[in-house]
């Protein structure tokens, strides 16, 4: 070997990640291909050709630079499925490891379909694809499109390239929180964060009724973690090592928790590639994804030069494209879940810059009465969402529950109400495709003469309640959102 190839792969590339690759390309294919079989469950009713916003009248509207998309092309449903199915198909070969035992070139090309697949989805999702682990799949499916194959060394450049997108996700969380609600500066953001966060989970009423010292103990983990712990990546290890392990062990405290779809388990992904195969040996006694001889899988005999100028070259229009959300970070106005460029290749994170300190929940109903007393009315049951007082929160994530999630933002003022009208009317027309977005259909796929809207205040019930009742929630009736309005009533 040439002494200057062996310099250059000395300081180009690394022999102490080659597990990160692994947990990288195969964890970002697990939630792909979940991210693929959600399309083909929820998209066709919420955004396809009759869905509650649909893609022909965005792309009609929007230009192709504005929100690059094969769907510009031309939108069908059946269009969807195809790209549906090839994402999940495709993301399931990478998650059996299968591209990469080709060349350098074969991750490369499958991750790069993968991240249009799914780019062309998000980008004419509208409101129901607007949440920042959509963006931060997209950007994350990009970057480890040039982690390479098992034939060639891991590129250090994307291993920085990766801590650089774990410091943004983590640090623009903490700073959006402590520049924003009171609550996170005078630690009492988790006396409320459980019971009103958009999604509760299974365990989300006892994490509520924890003491009120745990939740200040709670706060203040989340500042260190997010604040301060982000900054180690750029140590030496073994310190970015422990960043990445605190990074996986906080996230799945929220996992257990709540429902953020997969935005928890991203964080978990990117926290463990933090860890060098040093510190993963040390930890466990051997290399996860190890070759046979307890090390792991040997690469090829050299670095291609193709693969250098290429890789080389992304990683310096990542820099580029990464002052903005730099200066974003350090703009008392920063922004929260923003992409700066359409390809959504570098983005800024963050989440709950404000608390919700009381939970309003939008109950639907309809009747099949043609002049329906109070006693007439039956509610429809999301999957997710708090409905039933009895029903304990479900867990859902990594599941994303679009329909529940803009459900959450509508007392808020925002997500629009256009959608919510269509999805009003679907009812009335018992529509078999919203249904199934439906945990239960109260009609069994009769047409109901009425549908209306109400809004409740709802709050987790206290231990003493919950004994004598059974129930988990306590709400009461505080207003009217839609009133009682019928399919003949629009017809007039």
């Amino acid at each position: 070997m040439p002494e200057w190839v062996a310099w250059l792969e000395g300081w180009w590339a690394t022999d102490d990640y080659d597990v990160a690759r692994h947990v990288l390309q195969r964890g970002v294919g697990v939630l792909l291909f979940l991210a693929f079989v959600q399309a083909l469950s929820q998209f066709r009713p919420l955004l396809g050709e009759r869905g509650l916003l649909p893609v022909a009248a965005f792309t009609a509207r929007a230009r192709f630079r504005d929100a690059p998309s094969l769907f510009h092309w031309r939108y069908s449903d059946r269009l969807l499925v195809v790209v549906a199915w090839a994402g999940a198909v495709g993301a399931a070969s990478v998650v059996a490891g299968l591209p990469q035992t080709g060349p350098w070139w074969v991750p490369t090309v499958v991750f790069l379909v993968l991240w249009w697949l799914y780019l062309s989805i998000v980008n004419v999702g509208q409101s129901f694809y607007g949440f920042g682990w959509e963006m931060l799949l997209c950007e994350m499916t990009f970057l480890v499109a040039w982690l390479g194959s098992d034939a060639v060394p891991v590129p250090f450049l994307v291993v920085l390239a990766a801590r650089w997108l774990l410091f943004r996700l983590e640090l623009g969380a903490g700073l959006i929180k402590w520049r924003g609600d009171r609550a996170w500066r005078d630690l009492t953001a988790l006396d409320y964060h459980h019971e009103t966060q958009p999604m509760p989970g299974p365990l989300s009423w006892h994490a509520h009724h924890l003491p009120h010292g745990w939740h200040r103990i709670e706060v203040v983990g989340n500042h260190v973690t997010q604040l301060g712990l982000p900054w180690l990546v750029w140590l030496p290890q073994p310190l970015p090592s422990v960043a990445g392990i605190v990074v996986v062990v906080t996230q799945g405290w929220l996992v257990v928790t709540g429902n953020f779809a997969w935005l928890n388990w991203a964080a978990i992904v990117l926290g463990a590639a933090m860890v060098s195969d040093g510190v993963w040996s040390a930890l466990l006694g051997w290399l996860p994804f190890a070759g046979d001889g307890g090390a792991p899988a040997a690469a090829g005999p050299g670095l291609p030069v193709a693969y250098v100028v290429v890789v080389t070259a992304v990683v310096a229009v990542l820099a580029a494209l990464s002052v903005q959300p730099a200066l974003n970070l350090a703009s008392r106005h920063q922004l929260m879940n923003a992409s700066f460029e359409p390809l959504r290749l570098v983005n800024a994170y963050g989440a709950f810059g404000s608390m919700t300190r009381r939970r309003d929940e939008v109950v639907v109903s309809g009747s099949l009465a043609e002049r329906p007393g109070p006693d007439d009315w039956r509610e429809y049951e999301f999957r997710g969402k708090p409905g039933d007082v009895h029903r304990r929160p479900p867990q859902v994530a990594p599941y994303h529950l679009r329909l529940d999630w803009l459900m959450w933002f509508l007392p808020l003022g925002s997500g629009g109400h256009l959608w919510f009208e269509r999805f009003l009317l679907r009812l009335l027309e018992a529509d078999p495709a919203t249904l199934r977005l439906l945990r239960r259909d109260p009609f069994d796929g009769e047409r109901p003469r009425w549908v209306r809207a109400r809004l409740y205040r709802y709050r987790f019930s206290t231990p003493e309640e919950r004994r004598r009742t059974g129930a988990w929630w306590v709400r009461r009736e505080i207003g009217v959102v839609v009133e009682p309005f019928s399919l003949q009533m629009l017809r007039r």
